[in-house]
């Protein structure tokens, strides 16, 4: 077998790996329906013309839906780059084989893409060559990296996970970053004392993977390649050099106790739909890698909403899949994985759901290579499919509550009605996710979030109720359904003070909450000093200051920022809050007076948590979403024993009093102002 693949190359690894006993470079794409292929290596300098061009024999380099070649540096000594010509059939009539031997096609296994100067998204999507204007795969990226000892990170109980855009991290001029290295992998890492003063134990990384830099999509939800860092988030012009930089990042965030997950996009890619570019999976083998339909004029399946939907359930793309994760976690040791639209992996070829054992879900929890992986799913996609909590095949997988989210949004509003649900997902959603024999579920499988990057920003939401989707001359119309309330101004120009004050208290409100949930809490950058897209909550295509974070806005709004962060400190010294378990008798609940108010026209809430099966203090909450104060009875206890640990009503710092100085609750109730939550805490022993 030795023999045969020195001249035949081997079967694996799919994409191009270096063979050092030969000197050779081995080559592998998976093509089922191919008729031919060509291997195209260019040099550094002529980005038209190969240095080799090599037609694979199907006789000698093709096994089953796999073509493979080795090629011996000699014959192509100044080799940089790399891509492909594949030929194929067409069908007649149908059109969902793309085959064009015109076109240059980049690996899908590429570990680094590297863009020409003349590189023209248009030439990919016309009849005709785009010799020179195509991405190609860098043939020998940076290899060596020092990781000095670096380890997977995993926190418990103080998980508090801050979702975070890369670019538009440390983009905008205020960010204090230095010139070069704003919106990049090293711009992170010159921030990471501020992640640490927040206090926050995970980032969630929205996408990396390499995405079209000529499509307006600034989210990165439209990827390109599967295993590329994306080269525009490089402080280094130079394409090879993307993954140690981004590793260094990871190292630097280990290095500070952060966790390092990824936003992933496994369910389409950036091709679209038969109009899209000719780049790389829909060239190489469409009706291979991609859901199809059985409409003449319409073929691609558009589960995912953006124009084309990977096929799950073909071998290839599981493989593809799994070899990707296990890529980012081996090679550039990320800690978890959040995955876009993950009900779409659950899908056959034909687009209906596999309600039985989905193989993907199988095939990641039984690789090696991601064992003790967090993994966190996005339970729906955007055909209409909605599994949240129990029904979702991901076998203890952690999932993005949306649930929760659209509970707190009304409950902290002053809806009415809703105070059984707001004790449902305070208590951890037991109702999606629960804990009897045959489920065996567990709280902190709940991401819960008030806000996330598809929607309004914390401030915006309080702020505007009309939608805002102006921004450099172009309307976004859709959005996520929100529940707002302006706090009786719309807008954030002359904002009468009182208004900014309630404002305030109402973010306040929304962080409290979610750092005295039973799950995982998370929230999006910025929000913790009222960053703002001036109403605008759907900016995936905003590559300018509407998305970019204002760090002139954490001067203005240090109140908030120090509120955000003792909050996070108390869940975290908090040990009774945030359990692997339910609270189950540890909890008991309330309202004004001794029983909760259950009723359609309560907006308030109380409860008592004990902290004796932890260790830790006991905590009484009180939770008042009517515009006016009321008064609240502790029936917990004895006068003297509380102490006042949270009032969101009071303005900084005696919204939040250092634990030292606490004020002693010396009476039998308590008056709660409107819109506003009080936490109390009675030391373990009083």
């Amino acid at each position: 077998m030795n023999e045969w693949a020195r001249t035949q190359g081997s079967l694996d690894p799919p994409g191009c790996s270096w063979v050092e006993d030969e000197k050779a470079w081995n080559f592998v794409l998976y093509s089922r329906s191919a008729s031919g292929v060509t291997l195209l290596l260019y040099g550094r300098k002529d980005l038209v013309k190969p240095l080799l061009e090599y037609p694979l024999n199907p006789l000698w380099n093709k096994s089953g839906p796999i073509w493979h070649c080795r090629i011996p540096r000699v014959k192509a000594p100044g080799a940089k780059y790399y891509a492909y010509r594949v030929s194929g059939p067409v069908v007649e009539g149908h059109g969902f084989h793309a085959f064009d031997p015109e076109k240059i096609l980049l690996d899908p296994y590429a570990m680094a893409v590297h863009f020409p100067d003349t590189f023209d998204r248009e030439a990919a999507r016309r009849p005709g060559p785009n010799d020179g204007k195509a991405p190609l795969g860098v043939i020998d990226p940076d290899r060596d990296f020092d990781w000095e000892g670096d380890r997977y990170i995993q926190h418990g109980h103080n998980l508090v996970i801050y979702e975070m855009h890369v670019k538009g991290f440390t983009e905008h001029p205020s960010s204090g970053v230095t010139k070069a290295k704003r919106g990049t992998y090293s711009g992170v890492v010159e921030r990471i004392p501020y992640l640490l003063d927040l206090g926050i134990s995970a980032v969630e990384l929205m996408p990396v993977y390499q995405y079209d830099p000529q499509e307006s999509n600034y989210w990165g939800y439209m990827p390109l390649n599967f295993f590329s860092p994306h080269c525009d988030y490089s402080a280094s012009a130079r394409s090879r050099h993307q993954r140690n930089e981004f590793r260094q990042m990871v190292k630097e965030l280990h290095r500070a106790g952060i966790e390092v997950i990824l936003d992933v996009v496994y369910n389409h890619t950036c091709e679209g739909d038969q109009r899209g570019p000719n780049y790389s999976f829909r060239g190489i083998d469409t009706d291979f890698y991609y859901m199809r339909t059985q409409h003449p004029l319409f073929p691609y399946a558009n589960l995912s909403g953006c124009g084309n939907t990977l096929d799950a359930s073909s071998v290839a793309v599981r493989k593809l899949i799994v070899d990707s994760l296990r890529y980012w976690r081996e090679e550039m040791h990320i800690d978890g994985f959040r995955f876009d639209l993950a009900s779409i992996f659950a899908m056959k070829s034909d687009g209906q759901p596999d309600t039985e054992h989905p193989p993907l879900f199988g095939q990641i929890s039984s690789s090696k290579g991601l064992r003790g992986t967090r993994l966190i799913a996005e339970p729906w996609d955007a055909a209409g499919t909605y599994q949240l909590g129990q029904s979702f095949p991901g076998w203890m997988w952690m999932q993005w509550n949306a649930k929760y989210r659209d509970t707190i949004q009304q409950f902290v509003r002053g809806d009415y009605g809703v105070v059984a649900e707001i004790m449902t997902r305070l208590y951890g959603s037991s109702d999606l996710f629960p804990d009897d024999r045959y489920h065996s579920c567990r709280p902190w499988q709940s991401i819960n979030y008030v806000t996330c990057h598809d929607g309004s920003t914390l401030y915006d939401l309080v702020s505007y109720e009309q939608k805002n989707n102006w921004a450099n001359g172009h309307e976004n119309t859709d959005g996520c359904i929100e529940y707002k309330w302006n706090c009786g101004h719309e807008g954030d120009t002359e904002v009468p003070a009182d208004v900014a004050l309630l404002r305030k208290r109402q973010v306040k409100n929304f962080f409290c909450l979610l750092m005295l949930s039973n799950g995982t809490p998370m929230f999006r950058m910025g929000d913790e000093f009222l960053q703002t897209q001036g109403g605008n909550n759907n900016a995936y295509n905003q590559d300018n200051e509407t998305s970019w974070l204002d760090w002139r806005r954490l001067e203005q709004h240090r109140d908030v920022f120090r509120f955000v962060k003792e909050m996070i400190a108390f869940r975290k010294a908090t040990r009774s809050i945030a359990r692997s378990v339910f609270w189950r008798d540890d909890v008991c609940w309330y309202g004004t007076h001794l029983a909760a108010d259950l009723t359609a026209s309560s907006r308030v809430l109380a409860f008592c948590l004990s902290g004796a099966s932890t260790g830790s203090d006991d905590l009484y909450v009180m939770i008042n979403a009517h515009r006016e104060p009321l008064s609240f009875g502790i029936h917990e206890g004895t006068v003297g024993q509380w102490r006042l640990a949270v009032d969101t009503a009071q303005l900084s710092p005696a919204d939040i009093p250092a634990p030292g100085i606490r004020p002693v609750v010396n009476a039998p109730a308590y008056d709660v102002q409107g819109n506003s939550v009080v936490v109390l805490v009675r030391p373990r022993g009083k």
